[in-house]
Order: structure tokens, then C-alpha cells, then sequence
């Protein structure tokens, strides 16, 4: 048995938000609360139950959002994309989605996925699939083409399958439908061939789906008015090969089959699913509720505006667009029976009782031996759920925060210790952000006590963002502590570019003592002034062996242009160097917003980021592929981008500053010769044209040939 309980108007759609009204409705991590997305520029935040919005935030004019929003359940956060390849991050507190992360991608994207107990999951429109943090840590890697050129996502779905996330997508190629299964716990990608049965001669308009430990379960709503059902195993057989799986009727006339338009079709639980469209009976569209178990049509509405031919289900409450306006419309399920189906059963339903609809989880049944429906076994396993709820347990993350609390750093450290070595949960993200906001909440209220090592080694756990907890960067900038600011700068995707000039100031003006005393790794930082201290050695040690005195012909060496005594060794100490060159340079910013802090940076401290700067870019030039050696190192144009930003933001204040003048008088020589190099070689190119002509035109040579070739 299943009703339709009365609708209500969630919000209207302005006539901005397109001809297909919305993007999507997808769940907040909070109860009751729904992201509306408008195909459009404008993300609204729901409350269902009282009927207002929360939240609103737009993208600027002449942006367009691409793909629904969706809430990551382990950060709290929000993530939209615009324009196809733009990813915007935000939260509850931010007002304007212009200055909030961002990062622009390499590929289109077509849909992202977030479900609770695992992160957000990215397709792009060419099949690739990208968990969110991995994205995050490289935004412009290379995202590889999965289906044809000429093939197109039709629809999307993602379920959880043993606690991990199972990935459908369907694309249509000349009228054919090909489905693609992603498993996550085996990174296993299959695809099959969805062929049509006997009776199924029409195009395909909705998919909808659902998912046990075996088999996905395929339905797609046809143009013929019918549902048909396809079922594709979650751990295919030949993993390598097209396989191919064939669609049989389920349901047949559910709506009519003149329309097509405005259908839609929602699994609600394993025995019925909601249809949207127009039944045979009728002329006006309605939303009905069918027992694909006993074939039965169990509820029905009809909704006189018209529809958009959309349907979102989450809960108890579908969701669609009738006329203009956003509607919910509440429902009730009962146990499937056929006595429930065929309006029967005894049962009723008393004033004011809410009813649950029936789900099976897939994975607790087959746990405890749950085959079918049985009562008795039922009633066992609530009645050991029960007992277990009732059993009075702190978890460990629990204990230790109580721990934060009260006890000495020491045995802070040791119990951290412990806990981060035990399995990580689905709520680790969390769970490490509520332990940072714990020990920054006990500096705040006691300046003594500073757990230093305690915040590494959550940092080190590379789940933590700036947005998770933004005060950790501001107590480390307070006690000036270079060597976390480094990691935070290293490891966080979005962190702000006025934080990221504070950290930049602190490394130019500590002084070297202090740094001496601080632990930081060099080893990715190239000692060049002991290479160029070797290298001369070795010149002097050949000169005197072959019988030269070294200091004969020294005038008649021409030294490289821009090159000095001073930029053959590094300007700052190699501490120094490793907190500029891995962590400054490294950083992900938006020139708009940077400019403004730089300026606020003291002349000389600009001085001498420029001159190591421009120590880094002679190194670069000195080898053939334009790469600094050590680890990871910063490409030539990360350092010519920044040399760039700081003449922008100080060159009236540096041009003042006596120890810059020479510095200025280098640079200015290099973009001269960059100048003269790129006027030359404009002079030749007009040659070499000439010359790939004479070279097409000769067809007659031999499979060995010596050809001079003369320029004038």
C-alpha cells in the first residue's frame, strides 16, 4: 500500500533559471536541509520542513553553473561547477561565491557525485572518474578520454555497495545505450551493451536504478509508454571484454506514448517506484506510485500545471517542478503484500501517524542471514540493534578530546598517537577536524600551552584543509612557527592569499639564527654554490695540470650577460631557500587577490625574494631542459610568475632602493636579450619555411643523399 500525502510550494523558479527550470536537488549533511541548484547562475540552501531558504549564493554574470551542487558529508563543505571546468568550494559563512576556492580543471565536467561514507566523486564528460581530494592536489593533471567522441552521459547514479562507492553512467551513441560500472574498491571499470528485448522497439527517456551486493537493477521509462528492466552483475565475469545484457519488460503502459516530454521515473524502495508523465486514461500529466511486485498502481496525483519532466526522491518527500514553482510532495509506503496492493489490507493508516517507507539494506540481510521478509528474523535483528544502542560506549575519538581537555601535551601526544593508529572511518575527516579545533580551542584559552607536535602529526594525516580549521595557520603565524606553516602551505588546496603573504613575510624576515634552530628539511633544496665551488676547483686543477697559470688569458674570457660574482651563489641560507622555493612558490593563488597583500611587503624583504628569484631563473637557463635539479622543484614559469606579481605590486617602491639598482639592471638586460633572441628568430623563420618547401618538392631522393644548402 503507498499514498500520496498533500503537496506544498518549496520556492519558485525565475524565468532567469532557464528552459529546464533546475539543475538538480540534492541532500545538505544536515537533516531536512536541500541544495536547489537552478540552470542558471544561483545556489539556494532549503529548509524542507519550514519552507524557506536558508542560503543563496550566484555565480557573476556570464557564468553559467554547469552541473548540480552537492554538499561533501565529510567536510560540511558545498561544491558547485561553472563554465564546465571552473569548481567552486564553499560554506554556510561565505556571502560571495567570486572569492571563495577555487579551481579550474583540465576537463568538462558532467556530474559530481556525494553520498554519506565516502568523499564526492567527479565525472567528466569523457568517463574519466576523480575522487575529489586527488583532483584538489593537482587540478590541471591530465584526465584520460574513457568513451567515443561520439558518445554522450545520458544519466548518472552512484550507490553504496560493502561500504564502498559504485559509480553507473549510460551513454547513447546512434540511438544505442551502452552502460558503464564503476567499482571503487577494485577500481574495476566495466561496460556493457544494453540491447533491447522483443517487445521494446522505442527510444529510452528516464533511467532510474537501484542496488544489492549482486546486481544492479536498471530501469529506463521508453517512449512506447513502457519500464523495462536490465540487470548488470557488480562483479562482472570478464572484466576485459563488452558484455552485453538485455532489457525485458517490467511494467508495460504506464504512460502514454504520444508524449515525449515531461517523464520521469524514481526507484522508491524495492517494490514500487514513482512515475511522472501522462497515463493512457488521462490528458493532464500526474505523478503516480506503481507495486512493480504485483503490477499494481497504487497511488496517483494529478498536477494540472504541467511538469518540467523532472524528479528527485529523497526520503519521504519527492521533489519536482509543477508549473513554476518547486514542489514537495510527501509519501507512504507499507510493507509490499498482495492484499496492500490490491487495496485490501486492513491496515489503516490513524490521523496524524507518519508512515516509513520500507527499504532492505542489502548488506546488514545477507549479514545476519536475511534472504527474504521474514517476521521473526526481523523482529531478532531490531531486537539486537536495540540492545546494542542501549550498550553505554565512548568512542575513541571521544575519550580523546576529553583528554585535550585536561591532561599534560605529552600524554596528549601519546594518546593522538594511539588514535591515529587505529583503522580510519568514514567520519575521519571530520572526526581529525574536530581534534584540531579541540587543542586550538585549549591555546586560546591557555597561551601556554602549545601542542607542537601534536599538530604535525595531524597535518601529516593530508586530510585537513584551510576551511577545516583556519585557526591553526593564525596560531602558527603567532608563534612564528616556520616549519608547520611550511607543511600547511605544502598540503592545504585553499588556503587565502592574504594568509599566504603573511607566511611569506615571516620567511623573509626571520632572522638566520632562529631558522638554524628550527628542524626543516633541505634535502630537496640544490646546493648550487657547492657545485659552483667544485666546478671551479676542477677548471683550476686541469689548467695547472696542462701547464697553465690560470689567472693568463682571464681577460679574454667573456662572462654570460647578466652574470656575476653575486649570482653564482645563493642569496639566502638554504633554510631559507626550502621554505620560499617548496612551500611560497608551490602555492595556489588568484593573481587579483594577491597583488593587494604583496604590496604591504617591506622593500628590502621584496628586494631579496627578487634577487633569489632571479637566482633560481639563471640556474634554470644553464641546462638544456630549463629545470632546477632537487625534488619537486618549482617550473621556470611558477618563478617567472612571481618575479612578475612582486615588480607589480612594489617596482615604484624598488626602483628606489639603492641594493636593488644593479638587480633592475639585470632583469631589464634579460628581457632585452629575450627581445632580440625572439626578433632573430622571427627573421629566420621566413628561411626555414623556404627551405620545408624545397624539401616537399623533392621527391626523387634517394634513400641516402648529402644536400649543402646555402643562406644569403
Amino acid at each position: 500500500m503507498a499514498a500520496l500525502e498533500e503537496e506544498f510550494t518549496l520556492s519558485g523558479v525565475p524565468l532567469s533559471a532557464g528552459p529546464d527550470g533546475l539543475l538538480g536537488v540534492e541532500p545538505s549533511d544536515r537533516t531536512d536541509q536541500f541544495l536547489v541548484t537552478h540552470s542558471g547562475r544561483t545556489v539556494i540552501l532549503y529548509k524542507v520542513s519550514d519552507q524557506k531558504p536558508l542560503g543563496s549564493w550566484s555565480v557573476k554574470q556570464g557564468q553559467i553553473i554547469t552541473c548540480p551542487a552537492v554538499c561533501n558529508f565529510q567536510t560540511g563543505e558545498y561544491i558547485v561547477v561553472h563554465d564546465d571546468r571552473v569548481l567552486r568550494i564553499w560554506n554556510n559563512e561565505d556571502v560571495n561565491l567570486d572569492k571563495v576556492f577555487k579551481a579550474t580543471l583540465s576537463a568538462e565536467v558532467c556530474r559530481i557525485h556525494s553520498v554519506q561514507g565516502t568523499e564526492p566523486l567527479v565525472l567528466f564528460k569523457k568517463g574519466a572518474i576523480r575522487g575529489l581530494e586527488a583532483l584538489l592536489a593537482e587540478p590541471q593533471q591530465k584526465i584520460e578520454t574513457v568513451i567515443s567522441d561520439e558518445e554522450i552521459i545520458k544519466w548518472t547514479k552512484i550507490f553504496m555497495v560493502f561500504k564502498h562507492p559504485v559509480l553507473i553512467f549510460i551513454t547513447e551513441k546512434h540511438g544505442n545505450y551502452f552502460a558503464y560500472v564503476q567499482m571503487f574498491n577494485s577500481r574495476i571499470l566495466s561496460k556493457y551493451t544494453l540491447l533491447p528485448g522483443q517487445e521494446e522497439k522505442s527510444a529510452i527517456q528516464s533511467f532510474a536504478a537501484s542496488a544489492n551486493r549482486k546486481f544492479i537493477s536498471l530501469m529506463s521509462l521508453s517512449s512506447d509508454g513502457c519500464i523495462y528492466e536490465t540487470l548488470i552483475p557488480t562483479h562482472p565475469s570478464d572484466r576485459e571484454k563488452n558484455q552485453v545484457v538485455v532489457r525485458s519488460l517490467l511494467l508495460k503502459a504506464v504512460v502514454s506514448g504520444d508524449v515525449r516530454n515531461g517523464v520521469a521515473l524514481s526507484v522508491l524502495d524495492q517494490d514500487h517506484i514513482a512515475v511522472l508523465g501522462t497515463p493512457l486514461s488521462a490528458s493532464k500529466e500526474c505523478l503516480s506510485i506503481w507495486n512493480i511486485k504485483f503490477q499494481t498502481l497504487q497511488a496517483s496525483k494529478d498536477l494540472l500545471q504541467g511538469t518540467s519532466g523532472q524528479l528527485w526522491y529523497y526520503g519521504e518527500n519527492l521533489f519536482m517542478l509543477h508549473g513554476k514553482f518547486l514542489t514537495v510532495i510527501p509519501y507512504k509506503c507499507e510493507v509490499s503484500s498482495l492484499a496492500g496492493a490490491l487495496g485490501k489490507l486492513k491496515h489503516s493508516y490513524e490521523p496524524g501517524s507518519h508512515a516509513v517507507p520500507h527499504f532492505v539494506n542489502w548488506e546488514t540481510s545477507q549479514e545476519y542471514g536475511l534472504g527474504s521478509q521474514n517476521s521473526e528474523q526481523s523482529r531478532i535483528l531490531r531486537t539486537r540493534k536495540v540492545e546494542v544502542s542501549l550498550q553505554p560506549a565512548v568512542s575513541a575519538s571521544a575519550q580523546l578530546l576529553l583528554t585535550i581537555k585536561n591532561d599534560t601535551e605529552k600524554h596528549i601526544e601519546v594518546e593522538l598517537r594511539k588514535f591515529l593508529a587505529i583503522k580510519q572511518t568514514p567520519e575521519f575527516h571530520t572526526t581529525i577536524g574536530d581534534i584540531v579545533t579541540g587543542l586550538l580551542g585549549r591555546c586560546k584559552a591557555e597561551p601556554s600551552f602549545y601542542p607542537r607536535n601534536c599538530l604535525m602529526q595531524l597535518i601529516q594525516t593530508h586530510v585537513l584543509s584551510y576551511s577545516l580549521c583556519p585557526g591553526l595557520m593564525e596560531v602558527a603565524l603567532e608563534k612564528t612557527d616556520v616549519q608547520i606553516l611550511q607543511l600547511c602551505l605544502q598540503q592545504f588546496p585553499d588556503i587565502p592569499e592574504s594568509v599566504t603573504c603573511a607566511c611569506l613575510k615571516i620567511f623573509l624576515s626571520i632572522d638566520d639564527d632562529s631558522l638554524q634552530e628550527t628542524d626543516i628539511s633541505t634535502e630537496s633544496v640544490f646546493d648550487y654554490s657547492d657545485t659552483v665551488r667544485d666546478e671551479k676547483m676542477e677548471e683550476q686543477t686541469e689548467i695547472m695540470e696542462n701547464g697553465f697559470n690560470p689567472e693568463e688569458d682571464n681577460s679574454n674570457k667573456e662572462k654570460p650577460q647578466g652574470t656575476t660574482e653575486e649570482t653564482t651563489l645563493s642569496p639566502v641560507t638554504p633554510k631559507r631557500a626550502a621554505l620560499l622555493r617548496n612551500a611560497v612558490l608551490h602555492s595556489a593563488y588568484s593573481e587579483a587577490f594577491l597583488l593587494p597583500h604583496l604590496k604591504n611587503i617591506p622593500a628590502q624583504h621584496v628586494t631579496l625574494f627578487l634577487q633569489y628569484l632571479y637566482f633560481l631563473y639563471l640556474k634554470c637557463s644553464e641546462n638544456a631542459t630549463m629545470t632546477l635539479p632537487g625534488i619537486q622543484p618549482p617550473t621556470l614559469n611558477q618563478i617567472m610568475d612571481w618575479i612578475c606579481l612582486l615588480l607589480d605590486a612594489n617596482f615604484t617602491v624598488v626602483v628606489m632602493i639603492p641594493e636593488a639598482k644593479r638587480l633592475l639592471i639585470n632583469l631589464y638586460k634579460f628581457v632585452k636579450a629575450q627581445i632580440s633572441v625572439y626578433s632573430e628568430l622571427n627573421k629566420i623563420e621566413v628561411s626555414f619555411r623556404e627551405l620545408q618547401k624545397l624539401n616537399q618538392e623533392k621527391n626523387n631522393t634517394e634513400l641516402y643523399s648529402i644536400e649543402v644548402l646555402e643562406l644569403f
